[in-house]
């Protein structure tokens, strides 16, 4: 009985030994993942549970307490308010201005002058600014921002922007992600500056890999529910991301945007959209386009603060599940440095099941360069990909528009097809009648769409080229025919309409008692057509216009410059007479 006892006694000692050494491994765990956090900006940082837990005495006042508060504003200092600064700028200042614009598309001597810590005049709906959310239920995010040679102003002010607009109880982190920057400024003197801040990392890259593949070394070191990237030279509206995050707690399909309010670039005049804002779409040349919300959406929505259906997104701003978007299959690492991703993921996120939003209580300012900053060579190439893998047999639409895409080379897009098939992903056909029924399919008869030759200019097409934000500010006129697509590609219809629909869906008419052809927006499908805007391809080539009587005339000025006008017709005339090609 003693030996027995004597070896229940030993087998006790070692279980007690046993379970005192995991227990001191648990708290040398838990001391190094603590320090790891407080030198990474996660000193306050806790897991959902523990973060829940500690602040169940805790009001809404303090949960929603940004990781800083901002300085008290100076409403005297330049831009304060989200207010158009201007500078009294001395011959010198003035070179310093223009160099900078030149450099970055954005007037940074100015944004130098600019506090990091600007105050934003709050200038959403009432119904948004009195929302109450439960912070213990959203989840977190670690917010995913990607540079290139970005200007030290606004990319500081940016991130100072997220930490004293965001709740600290639903920052993880901010992830800095450089992408091979060659600016000296951005090496020690950035991460120096960022080792004074809470909860911001910055990660290298060893090459430059561009925004989608920047993007994502980001969120492979995220520890955040939720993924939200932004751009490097944005500015948060307080309240930004908690319409986001609560979105996605109810819906983990859903990837959410912002409404993003425009940030003047040379004057940093923040511009909210106060009313209904708009949604994504494209035209059939695959570029990004705004439009207004559709009445079908609108008779959907509950409330005027409920997220907004959109067919495609802008790319820049979004939030995401992590989960969820590993799901979807991330970004498209086939694409380089940026342009096309944003519709491929919008395509995708509607086809395979999820859905894409635009929340109206979520704002967050942009600055919109005056032109890309660096060159995008490969954004015709990241285009196709997304034709070839989502769009079926409407990818031809998109070729006829851009003959040069038909010959561009986009790589292997075997496993983003299989991602397609593993997630049983719908038609584009699916997709434009149940998504976008509000976009118009052309028909693209065969011999009735392309350029438009003059058989008396034979050098010359019928050309449209609109002035920024205004598809219809121009007239139709003759350039020299290039085979590119683009401003000199049109469509003839079954309803006689001459459609210029590269950039949005517009017609060709003659205005009363004119001799110009204007260009206006096409009648939606189903709805009667104006007789301006019917035209006639007669068999001997001419361009007959029934309403005015006149055919389309090429000709030469009196500068020596080709144009076209309407004249009376006359079959003998070649400068009256078109081909299509």
């Amino acid at each position: 009985m003693r030996v027995r006892w004597s070896r229940k006694l030993g087998l006790l000692a070692k279980t007690c030994l046993l379970l005192s050494l995991l227990w001191v491994a648990y708290l040398i765990l838990e001391m190094s993942t603590s320090s790891y956090q407080d030198s990474h900006g996660e000193g306050a940082g806790r897991n959902l549970l523990e973060r829940q837990f500690s602040s169940k005495t805790q009001g809404k006042e303090q949960l929603s307490q940004p990781v800083y508060q901002k300085p008290p504003p100076d409403s005297n200092a330049p831009g304060e308010w989200g207010k158009a600064a201007r500078l009294q700028l001395d011959p010198e200042q003035k070179k310093q201005e223009e160099e900078s614009i030149e450099r970055y598309a954005i007037n940074i001597h100015l944004s130098d002058k600019i506090s990091l810590h600007r105050h934003i005049v709050d200038r959403r709906m009432y119904e948004c600014r009195s929302k109450v959310f439960d912070y213990r239920k959203l989840p977190t995010t670690s917010v995913i921002i990607s540079f290139y040679n970005e200007a030290w102003s606004t990319l500081l002010r940016t991130i100072h922007s997220v930490l004293e607009t965001t709740p600290a109880v639903l920052l993880k982190e901010i992830i800095l992600v450089d992408d091979f920057s060659d600016r000296a400024y951005l090496r020690s003197q950035l991460e120096e500056y960022i080792s004074n801040l809470d909860r911001v990392r910055l990660i290298r890259t060893n090459k430059r890999e561009g925004l989608v593949r920047g993007r994502l070394i980001g969120a492979t070191y995220s520890t955040g529910d939720v993924l939200t990237f932004l751009d490097c030279h944005c500015e948060c509206v307080p309240g930004w991301i908690e319409p986001l995050l609560e979105r996605i707690g109810e819906n983990k399909t859903a990837i959410v945007c912002p409404v993003i309010d425009t940030i003047d670039w040379n004057t940093f005049e923040f511009y909210m959209q106060t009313g209904e804002p708009m949604i994504g779409g494209f035209d059939w040349r695959l570029t990004f386009q705004w439009h207004s919300v559709p009445e079908q959406e609108r008779r959907r929505r509950k409330s005027k603060i409920d997220p907004i259906r959109s067919p495609t997104m802008a790319g820049g701003l979004f939030a995401v599940s992590k989960e969820y978007f590993q799901y979807l299959g991330t970004y498209d690492m086939g694409m380089d440095v940026w342009g096309g991703e944003n519709l491929e993921l919008s395509f995708r996120v509607w086809q395979c099941g999820g859905s894409l939003e635009i929340h109206p209580c979520s704002h967050v300012g942009h600055v919109f360069p005056k032109k890309a900053p660096y060159a995008r060579p490969n954004f015709l190439q990241n285009t196709v990909r997304a034709a070839e893998v989502w769009m079926d047999d409407y990818k031809q639409h998109f070729y006829n528009r851009n003959p040069p895409a038909s010959k561009e080379k986009y790589g292997d897009i075997s496993e983003r097809k299989l991602i397609r098939e593993r997630l049983k992903c719908q038609s584009f056909e699916w997709y434009l009648k149940n998504v976008y029924p509000d976009l118009h399919v052309p028909e693209d008869r065969h011999g009735w769409h392309g350029a438009v030759r003059s058989a008396g200019i034979h050098s010359e097409c019928l050309d449209y080229n609109a002035p920024d934000h205004n598809p219809t500010g121009a007239h139709l006129s003759l350039f020299g025919c290039h085979g590119q697509g683009g401003n000199q590609y049109f469509e003839y219809t079954s309803k006689k309409e001459i459609r210029f629909n590269s950039v949005t869906e517009i017609c060709a008419e003659v205005p009363d008692r004119q001799k110009y052809i204007a260009m206006r927006y096409c009648p939606r499908d189903g709805t009667p057509v104006p007789e301006s805007i019917i035209w006639e391809f007669r068999n001997d080539g001419t361009i007959y216009h029934p309403h005015s009587n006149t055919c389309i005339t090429s000709h030469h000025t009196s500068e020596g410059r080709t144009g076209i006008e309407m004249r009376l017709c006359n079959p003998g005339d070649r400068n009256q007479i078109w081909k299509f090609e």
